[in-house]
C-alpha cells in the first residue's frame, strides 16, 4: 500500500518547487498565465478537449491563456472535489471545478460549474495529464459592479496579475 499512497500523493500534488513558486496545481498556473507552468502539468502528446476545441499539451496553454484574455479581466479556477482511481502509471480521475471570470467590463462576471475528467500517466517517474476532458454542468452570468465600489476598492486588497508579478510569485514573509 505504501507505493499506491505515494502514487496518489504524486499525481495530486506535482513537484513543490520550480523557479521559486511553489507547483501547487494546475488552476494556480492557469489564473496567472504562466504557460511554462501550465504545460508542465501535461504530457507533450497529451490531448485536451474544451468543447469542440481540442489540443495537444504543448498548445493548450497558449491557447487557453489567449481565449482568457480576450474575454476576461480576470479569473479564478478553483477545483474541489476530487477522485482518483491508480492502476499502476495510470491515474483516472475526476475533479470538479468552479470557475469565475470577471468580464471585459468589470461589471458582469461568468461563474462556471463542471468537471475534468483525466487520465494521467506516470512516465520516466512523473505524473501528467495525458487526456483531459472538460464538461460545464452550469454556467450564469452574475452582477460584479460591486468589485469597482468603494466599499471594496477602498479595503486595500491586493490584486492578483496574470504574469510572474502575481503576488504568489514571492515568498510571504
Amino acid at each position: 500500500m505504501p507505493a499506491e499512497q505515494s502514487a496518489r500523493r504524486s499525481v495530486r500534488q506535482p513537484p513543490a518547487r520550480r523557479r521559486g513558486l511553489r507547483a501547487a496545481a494546475p488552476a494556480s498556473r492557469r489564473d496567472r498565465h504562466d504557460a511554462e507552468l501550465l504545460s508542465s502539468t501535461y504530457h507533450p502528446d497529451a490531448v485536451d478537449e474544451h468543447g469542440n476545441t481540442t489540443n495537444t499539451g504543448t498548445d493548450y496553454a497558449a491557447w487557453a491563456n489567449a481565449v482568457h484574455a480576450a474575454t476576461s479581466q480576470a479569473h479564478t479556477h478553483n477545483i474541489t472535489t476530487h477522485t482518483c482511481d491508480i492502476d499502476g502509471d495510470i491515474a483516472h480521475c475526476e475533479s470538479y471545478s468552479i470557475v469565475v471570470l470577471l468580464g471585459t467590463d468589470g461589471r458582469t462576471a461568468q461563474l462556471v460549474s463542471g468537471r475534468y475528467l483525466d487520465r494521467l500517466e506516470r512516465r520516466n517517474g512523473h505524473w501528467r495529464i495525458a487526456l483531459r476532458r472538460s464538461t460545464v454542468e452550469v454556467m450564469c452570468t452574475a452582477d460584479a459592479r460591486v468589485w469597482q465600489s468603494p466599499f471594496f476598492t477602498d479595503q486595500g486588497y491586493l490584486q492578483g496579475t496574470r504574469d510572474t508579478t502575481d503576488p504568489s510569485y514571492r515568498t510571504v514573509s
